[in-house]
């Protein structure tokens, strides 16, 4: 029979073969490094049989998908070997996260992970056996029975919710079998690197009326330099963690007074306003006006704009005389009361609307983290409503902007494509539409991306972008949101060439997303180490002596009529103590004073990384901050 390959070609195998045949018919190396394979796009075990005509693709460790099956896997030989060291334990799930799995299990007696190491050592032996993993199928009846006799209540309850004509999949690994969808490597021998790395409680399906589970993390890696250097990076991560940076460099501060409500402290707004001025500066140049709308709207309002049906139990909700309100949660509905206030003609499109607008989402205590999870926090939102013929060049327009400002920082980033989720609002035919404006846009461009099913915005699909830091890390933070359904909603219009009334199309879009998020993001991309333009102190004064106070008073009031953020420190100090005192403040550059500076006018330069010390004018090291300030140098 004949069956089609990724790129076209057409390969003939024997009646009955599996996808593993097929790979090893393409090439023996390709059959080697084979852990999965699609068969007309749906992923599969590599002992699936195949039919006339299907198209196959192998997939090797080298997909995001073959690592998605090699890390499930882990979480099996993760199970059996607690199944074996701990045989009264019941199963619950064991699903892939990033980087690795977790299996959540019911002890009898709590375990901790001072039991790891037994756990690891059965888990390498049942990799070193390199057991096969075979699939079967049961009929729901045959299912429970078989379940109820291994005692596994968490698998019967899953098995119960599924339909009664159900045909459900096992997974058997010697002596252990595991209800499972599937797919799974051909063996347990193809496991090369893998770590238990932390335990936590979790509730069974995540309710907390359910009994409260034991979880188990682990990573797991393709090869084992990958493992070590995935480990070497959570240990800069930790020297990097932006509560501990934030707190030492005096920038923000985290009280039980405000939880997931982050207090900003002065060094912290100096950087949150420079941000805020580079991104006004620039979003004047692109030709959007600034708005500010209400912080608390009333429930119509929201009701009108879905918010109150798909986003209530997110939203702080409150009563203004009589009257049912929220606290706004997201800038859009008041954006488009803006544009009703005043007829527009197609004339007037696009028009792009930017805003800065404080918002407040209620967020469970415990998925609070700094600031990179909060209650409340700024978003750099815009609003642009425009023709239908003008999508795709604003979407672009948009993309060109989203990269200026992350190149701006250093980031590299990775673009993704989302369509339409389950709980959406609109037609089939809108939601083509909008995703199909997005696609084009982005071919136009040039950029590669990747498609992310089923995580749009309930009102339109969306491009997410994704950021990576120096350390290697990706953060998702700007994001173009194309929406068909709001104007329709709120009944935006515009009288068009023809005279007639007519419905604008609408993006919504963010590219530091979250301020108080992309700050977090930034305190740890730079370790705190801030390039002088973005640095809260930019220059810090020392006096070697008490004669030379003054002296160092007088340097720092001249930078400071530059515009120069400068700080000095007199104190009677030993200078070798003050300058650490610098450093660990991480300033960019620390000038040390005395007598013989302050006869010839110049300063003895100290530049944060460098170890050569420089001496030069005072007026030429002004001449340099200011450079540094205006052309937005990094170091």
């Amino acid at each position: 029979m004949n069956i089609i390959l990724k790129n076209g070609d057409v390969l003939a195998v024997d009646d009955g073969a599996t996808c593993s045949a097929a790979a090893s018919a393409i090439s023996e190396g390709l059959a080697r490094s084979a852990v999965a394979a699609k068969v007309n796009g749906v992923l599969v075990d590599l002992s699936r049989v195949l039919s006339e005509g299907d198209r196959l693709e192998i997939v090797t460790l080298k997909d995001k998908e073959g690592l998605e099956v090699y890390r499930h896997t882990c979480a099996h030989v993760l199970a059996q070997a607690v199944k074996t060291v701990f045989p009264t334990c019941r199963l619950a799930i064991g699903p892939v996260i990033e980087n690795g799995f977790y299996y959540d299990f019911d002890f009898k007696t709590p375990i901790t992970q001072d039991d790891f190491a037994k756990i690891e050592a059965e888990m390498t032996k049942i990799i070193k056996a390199n057991t096969p993993i075979t699939r079967f199928e049961l009929p729901r009846k045959e299912a429970l029975e078989l379940m109820t006799g291994y005692d596994e209540k968490y698998k019967v309850e899953l098995i119960n919710d599924l339909p009664e004509d159900s045909v459900i999949s096992f997974y058997k690994q010697g002596s252990f079998t595991d209800l499972c969808r599937g797919p799974h490597l051909p063996s347990t021998g193809k496991i090369k690197a893998f770590k238990l790395s932390s335990i936590a409680g979790a509730y069974w399906r995540g309710n907390e009326k359910n009994k409260m589970l034991t979880r188990i993390y682990g990573v797991a890696f393709a090869k084992k330099d990958e493992m070590q250097a995935y480990f070497e990076m959570l240990e800069e991560a930790k020297k990097r963690d932006h509560i501990k940076l934030g707190k030492e460099l005096k920038l923000f501060a985290l009280l039980n007074e405000g939880k997931g409500f982050p207090f900003f402290l002065p060094n912290g707004m100096v950087l949150k306003n420079i941000l805020a001025d580079y991104w006004r500066d620039l979003h004047r140049k692109e030709g959007y006006v600034e708005i500010q709308t209400p912080i608390i709207l009333t429930r119509t309002l929201w009701e009108n704009s879905g918010h109150w049906e798909h986003y209530k139990d997110n939203m702080y909700t409150t009563k203004i005389d009589g009257e049912d309100c929220a606290v706004k949660p997201m800038n859009c509905p008041g954006g488009m009361l803006v544009y009703k206030l005043w007829p527009h003609s197609y004339k007037d499109l696009p028009i792009r609307m930017g805003e800065m607008g404080l918002v407040h989402r209620h967020e469970k205590s415990g998925q609070l983290h700094g600031l990179f999870r909060v209650r409340c926090f700024t978003q750099d939102d815009a609003h642009i409503f425009m023709l239908p013929e003008q999508i795709t060049d604003e979407i672009k327009g948009v993309v060109r902007l989203t990269d200026k400002i992350y190149k701006q920082f250093g980031f590299k980033y990775k673009v993704e494509l989302s369509t339409r989720p389950e709980d959406s609002m609109g037609t089939e035919e809108e939601w083509n539409a909008a995703t199909d404006a997005l696609r084009a846009a982005l071919d136009e461009l040039g950029l590669e991306y990747e498609i992310n099913e089923g995580d749009g915005a309930f009102y339109g699909p969306k491009i997410d972008f994704h950021l990576q830091d120096s350390i290697g890390r990706t953060w998702q933070c700007g994001t173009i949101q194309l929406d068909f359904q709001m104007p329709q909603r709120f009944e935006l219009e515009y009288t068009g060439e023809d005279g007639a009334k007519h419905r604008p199309i609408m993006i919504h879009r963010a590219i530091y997303g979250s301020m108080e998020r992309f700050i977090g993001i930034l305190i740890e991309h730079y370790a705190g180490k801030f390039p002088v333009w973005l640095a809260p102190v930019q220059v810090k004064v020392l006096s070697i002596t008490d004669r030379t106070k003054e002296y160092a008073q007088s340097v720092c009031a001249m930078l400071k009529e530059r515009g120069v953020r400068a700080e000095t420190d007199t104190r009677s100090e030993k200078i070798g103590y003050k300058i650490r005192e610098a450093k660990l403040e991480k300033v960019p550059y620390v000038l040390v004073v005395g007598d013989k500076e302050a006869e010839d006018g110049t300063v003895n330069v100290n530049k944060r990384g460098v170890e050569q010390k420089e001496t030069m004018s005072k007026e030429q090291f002004a001449e340099l901050v200011v450079r540094d300030n205006e052309e937005k140098i990094n170091f």
